[in-house]
């Protein structure tokens, strides 16, 4: 059984969004892979799954970390959750500069004096 064959049943079973430790936990050892960071790799299957399937995915982002069945959100409330594919892009963070003024030594190049 493939990793998102066992979060589907999770989620299934549970009926409500969860998060990926949650879904880890609940699933134990039904998980495929024997990864040390079982986490990770729910996380990513869940990721590339959406990324690549878009609407016609199972799974959907409800929030940050947290999925859901699809058929779930639209047998409860059709506008509570989001898919990925409607989420704004995040802007890359710029670091600004510095505005530390230079010592006179850091200026000089200087140092210790061997």
């Amino acid at each position: 059984m493939s990793t998102l064959a066992v979060v589907e049943e999770i989620l299934r079973e549970t009926a409500v969004p969860m998060s990926v430790r949650e879904i880890v936990e609940k699933a134990g050892v039904r998980l495929p892979s024997k990864s040390k960071t079982p986490d990770t790799v729910v996380a990513r299957d869940l990721s590339m799954d959406l990324k690549r399937k878009g609407d016609a995915s199972l799974f959907i982002r409800t929030s940050p970390g947290r999925y859901t069945l699809k058929t779930l959100v639209s047998a409860t409330t059709p506008s509570s959750a989001t898919s990925m594919s409607a989420l704004p892009a995040r802007k890359p963070a710029v670091a600004a500069p510095s505005t530390r003024a230079r010592t006179d030594n850091e200026a000089s190049g200087g140092g210790f004096a061997g």
